[in-house]
């Protein structure tokens, strides 16, 4: 199953069941992302994993640890404000690239909770990017 077919299914679960899935994702909070492209201007929608961080939430660039980062990432850098479905809600949000010190330590937070983003870190010689969406009002 390639990437597009499994993010497709992926995201129909979500959407039925107000964010819950199942299979290899179950138990892992995910939010949908909605982003312009940078190139072609269309939306794209991603469902990732996600840390609570107060008034943020937190996403990863990781890619599963490819060398570059997800399409997505260049997306919201050249138009960083956002779409998010997280649950049953939808709502706005801008986007930040987080600078060190600080990414470090939200990285560190996101792989105490889902273990898998230390894996991807370790096959790629990048600094993954961390990224907070903050609500627009």
């Amino acid at each position: 199953m390639d990437i597009n077919e499994l993010n497709s299914k992926v995201i129909a679960e979500f959407r039925a069941n107000a964010g819950k899935v199942g299979g290899q994702f179950e138990g892992t909070p995910l939010l949908l992302l909605s982003t312009v492209g940078a190139k072609s201007g269309a939306e794209r929608l991603n469902p990732l994993a996600y840390l609570d961080d107060g008034e943020r939430l937190v996403i990863i660039a990781s890619y599963a640890g490819a060398e570059q980062s997800p399409p997505w990432y260049f997306n919201l850098r050249k138009n960083p404000e956002v779409g998010v479905e997280l649950g049953g809600e939808s709502f706005r949000a801008r986007a930040q690239i987080i600078a060190e010190p600080e990414r470090s330590a939200l990285f560190q937070a996101m792989v105490a909770q889902s273990p898998v983003f230390a894996d991807y870190q370790a096959k790629t010689k990048r600094a993954i990017p961390v990224i907070t969406l903050s609500r627009l009002d």
